[in-house]
């Protein structure tokens, strides 16, 4: 299904979503990050990539897996897989949409995850493809992706000016599409041959390129023990803001925390972790087997290229960037992935 939503009629397919939790790209202390939608909300697309991916809306930072007390002296635990309303992302960018397929695969391959999935089979993405590249580190095309991918999104939608194109990709998008109503018009020829105009000319524009892509895999298992990585991770502080802001990093910690008076009474909680954090591999026994930042940083650069094809045959990296743009010591993804190939 496609459809043209001229830009004054948004709210108005938005105001048919009354069911839905509605979010959208928020411009606020300096960033753009996805924020509720209200009655009052003036919806702006004109965003760069917000701070934060969507991956937060099926897996959040913090969520309790379930409840414990002593009720008599006898345990009592209360699950509390969560039952949300349905909730509709406005503006996800492709690469954000092509790390969800990623989530998806690690949170139902060898167990289905009931937390995660519960939020996910309520979350509709509506996709914005990218006219120009929107962060100074993007590279995406180098990865497999495109300004205008449509995997891992519902609707994909296409801005051409004073309209946009809207593209129903799965079930869960064509039942938004259809819901919003008189609120769209039909595509005519030239709308089309806009949208390819578009997209073709956003695939010419340049980003950031990973020269050798194909090799870097390899160069990683052959270069594994080289000093190059101690060299590389020499300015790391291990913040993990690399993990923290990618859209595919799902590694997570749980702990009970206590809620009560002693220690009978609290909550199993699940928290994000990070492959940075020296303690994320500490065994009981005292060892480390990833005890320096050179190992972390392996891991991190391993697993995006190398461990992630190899289980699933598909790259975890979406180049989004991020974790270049964040980095507050200037780790750079893309000219590590070149060092190793060409050593």
């Amino acid at each position: 299904m496609e459809k043209i939503l001229f830009k004054e009629k948004l709210r108005q397919w938005v105001d048919t979503l009354s069911d839905y939790e509605v979010l959208a790209p928020a411009f606020a202390d300096s960033v753009w990050d996805y924020a509720r939608v209200e009655a009052e909300t003036e919806i702006d697309l004109s965003h760069t990539n917000t701070v934060n991916p969507p991956k937060q809306f099926a897996f959040p930072q913090r969520e309790v897996f379930f409840r414990f007390e002593r009720v008599d002296g006898v345990p009592r635990l209360t699950p509390t897989v969560p039952d949300p309303k349905p909730t509709l992302v406005l503006g996800v960018r492709p690469c954000d949409g092509r790390g969800m397929p990623c989530n998806d695969t690690v949170f139902s391959k060898e167990y289905r995850d009931p937390y995660y999935w519960a939020r996910r089979e309520k979350l509709t993405l509506v996709g914005l493809a990218c006219n120009e590249p929107y962060a100074p580190n993007c590279f995406c095309q180098s990865v497999g992706g495109s300004p205008h991918s449509t995997e891992g999104l519902d609707v994909l939608m296409t801005d051409l000016v004073d309209r946009f194109h809207v593209r129903g990709i799965t079930e869960k998008g064509l039942e938004v599409i259809e819901r919003g109503g008189d609120a769209f018009d039909r595509v005519k020829d030239d709308d089309a041959a806009e949208v390819e105009k578009v997209h073709a000319a956003a695939r010419s524009r340049p980003q950031r390129p990973v020269a050798e892509m194909d090799a870097v895999a390899k160069a990683i298992r052959e270069q594994f023990d080289s000093p190059l990585w101690e060299e590389m991770a020499r300015h790391c502080i291990g913040c993990g803001i690399c993990t923290y802001l990618c859209p595919t990093c799902h590694c997570f910690d749980m702990n009970d925390e206590v809620t009560g008076p002693n220690a009978g009474t609290g909550e199993r909680v699940r928290t994000w972790d990070n492959c940075q954090f020296p303690e994320f591999t500490m065994h009981t026994s005292g060892h480390n087997p990833r005890g320096d930042l050179a190992a972390r940083l392996r891991q991190r650069v391993a697993h995006k290229f190398l461990y992630f094809v190899e289980n699933h045959a598909t790259r975890q990296c979406t180049g989004c960037g991020r974790c270049i743009s964040g980095c507050p010591v200037g780790i750079d993804i893309v000219a590590v992935a070149d060092r190793v190939t060409r050593s």
